[in-house]
């Protein structure tokens, strides 16, 4: 394990709502010399479940020190407990279709240092996406799609493992992932899609919401589930319209909300600031 003195740590744990959990980890730390820069938590009240992020730091040493200190901790309040130092640089994988929006918007933002990780691939089912991961020197795989997908989802699962992918990010992919996939990258897996979903499902779903005299397009960025368009929800962004607004305008306003709230989403992933916690996220700012 890395023992580097001088990084900043981000710790995350979970447990049964109980009196004394705070004192218990706050006072572990301190006890060791442990620094809190940072400190969020929420109990959801509902199911009783406690959440708490903290940003720590030592002057003198690093990982080994931290955990010898919270997992005795841990135990003492039967929590679930995790760390990672806020310098490293998850690797990501981008899948993606035809439209070329989000994927330029987050190659842009990872360049730029906006987003914390190594974009280490990026997948899709049209040769021109290739284009744009050659303006930021990204490996880039084409998969084609026929009716029968099982072939082009086996080489997508083989990419991912062969790049060891933390985080796959499918930015505005028009396939339906197969369940088989989606479990073994369970809580590692963002999609984005508009915010009419469920009521402006199929085809020309701008034209229908024009018809229909909306007042707000939106989208949502949520972790995928076998179920399509249901996992936990990360980010939302919206933006009024007015029967001024055709549905082409429509249409760029709502990627503009698509763009806006993957991007967050990612970058809240990447920080460790989001909980699952079974249809829904408790997500720290």
């Amino acid at each position: 394990m890395n023992d580097k003195v001088e990084e900043l740590w981000c710790v995350r744990m979970t447990c049964d709502d109980q009196t004394g959990v705070v004192a218990e980890f706050t006072s572990a730390l301190a006890r060791d010399g442990w620094n809190i820069l940072d400190a969020q938590q929420h109990t959801d009240q509902s199911s009783g479940r406690f959440f708490m992020r903290l940003e720590v730091h030592h002057a003198s040493t690093g990982e080994r020190a931290l955990e010898e200190t919270l997992l005795p901790a841990a135990r003492r309040v039967n929590a679930e407990v995790e760390w990672f130092a806020q310098s490293r640089k998850p690797r990501v994988a981008i899948l993606a279709s035809k439209t070329t929006h989000c994927v330029v918007d987050l190659l842009e933002r990872w360049r730029t240092g906006e987003l914390p990780c190594e974009v280490v691939c990026i997948v899709a089912n049209h040769e021109h996406i290739g284009v744009h991961a050659s303006w930021y020197d990204v490996p880039f795989h084409h998969v084609p799609f026929h009716p029968s997908n099982s072939e082009a989802f086996a080489a997508i699962e083989g990419m991912l493992s062969q790049h060891r992918v933390d985080l796959t990010v499918l930015a505005r992919f028009m396939q339906i992932m197969p369940a088989e996939l989606v479990a073994q990258h369970e809580d590692r897996m963002l999609n984005i899609h508009h915010s009419f979903l469920p009521s402006f499902a199929g085809a020309k779903p701008y034209q229908q919401a024009h018809q229909k005299g909306v007042k707000l397009v939106g989208a949502t960025c949520h972790y995928v589930t076998a179920e399509l368009d249901q996992g936990p929800i990360l980010e939302q962004e919206v933006v009024r319209v007015s029967h001024r607004d055709g549905p082409e305008e429509l249409r760029r306003k709502g990627r503009v909300c698509e763009r806006e709230a993957l991007a967050r989403g990612v970058k809240l992933h990447l920080e460790g600031r989001v909980f699952v916690h079974g249809q829904k996220t408790v997500v720290f700012p």
